[in-house]
């Protein structure tokens, strides 16, 4: 007792620390350990087509045989495959003490991947359904993200959510929960479109070093299909593509949100319009300047998420487009969200909370405007 007194007294009787917002923003992350290493063009062009869950699994296998310290954990991952399969055949090809089963305790299992990490291990954990991280959510938001700026630890721990509606799998097992965790300093949060980032993003987030929410949208798994070169690269963290470009107005997404804007795009070009569409693929940190490059050219901007509006991450992107380009803008920014309800079971219901049904005509009302 009496060292522990001298300790806290001596530490009471220090000064006030001295600082600036830089020094302290530059302690929230970890220094990266990416270096991006795009495929080449002629790679990418003779490429297999392969659906969105077969390029996770690709690059999980790829993450497993180049580092001996990645593990990977789940609920029923290892002989089972997981629940959408992403892992099927791992376990069997590396081991059960690289693909390791958890039991249904996710504040627990984010703790274990916790001290793996701190232990020299590179863990990545995937939750059943996305819904389950509320069950994690102070692990990841008070242990995981706080951890370098309060101590310097490095945690290089992967957390994979399969996220999203449209499937009819009701209230528990359809949420987007991007905007949970857009506010939580020390977290990474990517939400790729298409198979060929989701293999390269998920590699990137390996190894990013910092704690990176990598989200799946359930509805991509066997519908997207793409070019996925084979063997290992990574793509830069924060860096958005223009996934088509266009001149009457910039759609702002990410997600399946790609999909139903690239859609749309398709549908007003056979009318004359030029639709711009932007997928962020990382949403913290994000690409502020090819976002606002592209609505400076448009003077118009919608931004659309599957989530419901009111609190949602586009709230964000809608007020620093609004600040940034003000003097550009022809027309307020629009979101474009999930109604503000739980997601139904029914699919009819479901189709109601969606905002895909709505989005060609929003689109069109901003372009005629």
């Amino acid at each position: 007792k009496a060292t522990i007194d001298d300790l806290v007294d001596a530490a009471l009787a220090l000064p006030d620390p001295s600082s600036t917002a830089e020094r302290e923003l530059a302690d929230v992350y970890a220094p990266s350990r990416l270096v991006p290493e795009a495929p080449s063009e002629a790679a990418v062009s003779g490429a297999p087509d392969l659906r969105y869950v077969d390029a996770v699994h690709d690059a999980l296998r790829e993450a497993l045989t180049r580092d001996p310290r990645v593990v990977l954990l789940g609920q029923d991952i290892a002989e089972y495959g997981g629940a959408f399969k992403c892992t099927e055949g791992l376990a069997a090809e590396f081991g059960k003490s690289r693909v390791r089963n958890t039991p249904i305790i996710e504040s627990g299992a984010v703790g274990a991947a916790m001290g793996l990490a701190l232990d020299g291990f590179v863990p990545m954990l995937e939750m059943q359904f996305g819904d389950f991280v509320t069950c994690g959510f102070n692990q990841i938001v008070n242990n995981l993200a706080k951890t370098h700026y309060r101590w310097g630890a490095r945690l290089p721990v992967v957390l994979r959510l399969p996220v999203g509606g449209g499937m009819g799998a009701g209230p528990f097992h359809s949420q987007n929960m991007e905007a949970w965790f857009t506010q939580v300093a020390g977290l990474k949060v990517v939400a790729p479109a298409t198979p060929y980032d989701a293999k390269g993003l998920l590699l990137s987030s390996f190894e990013d070093g910092n704690p990176v929410l990598f989200l799946e949208h359930k509805g991509l798994y066997r519908s997207a299909k793409g070019p996925v070169p084979a063997g290992h690269y990574t793509l830069p963290l924060g860096q958005a593509r223009i996934a088509r470009e266009g001149s009457d107005a910039t759609v702002v997404t990410y997600g399946v949100g790609v999909v139903w804007a690239l859609q749309a795009a398709e549908t007003l070009a056979a009318e004359g319009f030029s639709v711009e569409v932007i997928d962020l693929r990382t949403l913290l940190p994000w690409d502020v300047a090819t976002v606002t490059a592209s609505v400076r050219k448009t003077a118009k901007a919608l931004v659309l998420h599957e989530a419901p509006v009111t609190g949602g991450f586009g709230g964000e992107l809608a007020a620093t487009i609004s600040a940034e380009c003000f003097q550009d803008l022809d027309a307020p920014v629009l979101r474009l969200g999930g109604l503000d309800m739980p997601v139904p079971f029914s699919k009819a219901l479901e189709e109601i909370f969606m905002p895909k049904a709505r989005l060609l005509d929003t689109l069109r009302g901003l372009i005629t405007s």
